[in-house]
């Protein structure tokens, strides 16, 4: 049984498996936290561009966060020592910023998390680089189009299956691949939290959504198989079949009548070519 806990100041901020409620304050904390992610990919536009490297990219994402007011929720986390995850074709998400450059053609996930007073605004979006092919081009497309359709049923009196359903069916219809190994989770003054939110699934099925619910939705989705591979590096999971792979991430709030995105683009640049 699904068990609800409104946020109050005295509520301890560790995981339980309690998912949290919050109020209006919490609400505005994600809007600022949610648009300093959405203008730090929003300004990442123009450089990502065959032959930048990833670690210039990373440095990028830590000057604004820190220009921001905010910190990179990443920068420690678990001895990780960089700013955002730059996931490149079949590598389906983590990977880690390096001396690596973009080459034309790449599909590339940076995902980004600033910390501003106290909370998360984690999403990321996928960014084409030069001339891309057909192909991947409508992997982005439809990953796209699948998170909106989960987003869709983002309301309170649904469930989470209902997410992941429209996930599911949007992704499969295009014979893709929909990843188990990972999953959208609960997101707020904690970077991760109560709910997980698996992009696979049954209408009906999972914890009722109700107003105050934070979390992320965030599918990876696969030209092939959804099988992964985590590599020696202990972060960087790729396609087992070196199929490309492509995601896109939103943090929302479940409101009295359906979600508010926080990570939506002040300038419209959600989805490419930008």
């Amino acid at each position: 049984m699904t068990e609800y806990v409104a946020v109050t100041a005295d509520l301890p901020k560790t995981r339980t498996h309690a998912i949290r409620l919050h109020g209006p304050e919490g609400f505005e904390g994600m809007r600022r936290a949610g648009r300093l992610g959405a203008e730090i990919l929003d300004a990442l536009v123009p450089h990502v561009v065959p032959g930048v490297t990833t670690g210039e990219l990373d440095d990028i994402v830590r000057e604004m966060s820190v220009a921001g007011g905010g910190v990179p929720a990443t920068l420690g986390y678990r001895g990780y020592t960089h700013s955002c995850c730059i996931s490149i074709n079949h590598v389906v998400c983590h990977g880690i910023p390096s001396e690596k450059t973009l080459k034309d053609g790449d599909i590339v996930n940076i995902d980004v998390t600033p910390m501003l007073d106290g909370w998360h605004g984690d999403t990321s979006r996928m960014f084409l680089v030069g001339d891309v092919p057909i192909k991947a081009k409508r992997l982005v497309d439809v990953t796209y189009e699948a998170l909106m359709l989960g987003l869709e049923q983002a309301k309170p009196g649904n469930h989470l299956g209902d997410i992941s359903h429209a996930i599911q069916r949007h992704a499969e219809k295009h014979r893709y691949g929909v990843v188990r190994d990972f999953c959208g989770h609960g997101v707020g003054q904690l970077f991760h939290d109560a709910p997980d939110v698996v992009h696979v699934g049954r209408p009906g099925t999972g914890p009722e959504l109700r107003p105050g619910m934070f979390f992320t939705v965030e599918p990876m989705i696969n030209i092939g198989r959804p099988d992964v591979k985590l590599l020696e590096d202990g972060w960087t999971a790729v396609t087992r079949d070196r199929s490309l792979s492509a995601q896109f991430e939103h943090s929302i709030g479940i409101t009295e009548d359906g979600c508010e995105i926080f990570t939506k683009s002040p300038k419209g640049l959600d989805r490419p070519p930008y």
